[in-house]
């Protein structure tokens, strides 16, 4: 059984799936606008209802992706809303109001065992730094850090292995790809800058002289990894 959280403007949670009265998951509706979508009581998935605002929906959706929630979103539409929906409002599947409990359990377990499937942590925290891949951020202690592209892929591939020493030559097989044709010198070139804007937090990115770089843990992160 899933928690479904449904964003609707009607206050009846029920009439946006009348079939999902005959499945034994639980139904918690909360308000669509995106005034109330900053905190967000806890769910398994996400039902956005687009019966009659298309445009509260796709709003509603666009901000659930870009505030990196990761459950997943399916939107419910009629079947005249289908020919707006689009694919850059950023949901995962698309359920009509009047599909049957057969099909709306069906999409529902495939939405969990892909989002389960995808559940690698996209934020990593260790030595101070937070690096999150869905909305491409770093920070350290809580500050910022304001990275190229490549700087912020650098640095979270270090993060991702923690104490593993990289030569400059998987570095930038790795980070660059295999069809980057510039010198190992823009690796240097890049851990300065990225060092910089690390300022005193610099050693995060050690060097190991004649071989390479890693990301240096803490004590605190060496000892819960103990």
């Amino acid at each position: 059984m899933a928690l479904l959280l449904v964003l609707s403007t009607s206050a009846d949670a029920e009439s946006l799936l009348p079939a999902l009265g005959l499945l034994s998951h639980g139904i918690r509706r909360h308000p669509l606008d995106t005034g109330h979508l900053l905190t967000l009581p806890d769910a398994d998935a996400i039902l956005v209802d687009a019966r009659s605002d298309l445009v509260a929906a796709r709003t509603a959706c666009r901000f659930l992706r870009t505030a990196t929630v990761e459950l997943p979103v399916l939107l419910v539409v009629t079947e005249g809303g289908l020919s707006a929906v689009a694919a850059d409002w950023g949901f995962d599947d698309v359920v009509l109001h009047d599909a049957g409990p057969a099909e709306i359990d069906a999409r529902l377990r495939l939405a969990l065992s892909r989002a389960a499937a995808d559940g690698e942590p996209t934020r990593i925290q260790a030595s101070g730094i937070t690096v999150d891949e869905q909305s491409y951020s770093a920070r350290l202690h809580g500050r910022p850090l304001d990275l190229t592209y490549k700087e912020f892929q650098l640095l979270h591939f270090l993060a991702t292995h923690p104490s593993r020493v990289f030569t400059r030559e998987q570095l930038l097989s790795d980070v660059w790809g295999y069809d980057y044709f510039g010198g190992t010198r823009t690796v240097d070139v890049h851990v300065r800058r990225l060092r910089a804007k690390l300022g005193e937090a610099e050693q995060i990115i050690g060097t190991v002289r004649n071989v390479g770089y890693r990301f240096n843990l803490n004590e605190e992160d060496h000892r819960a990894d103990d």
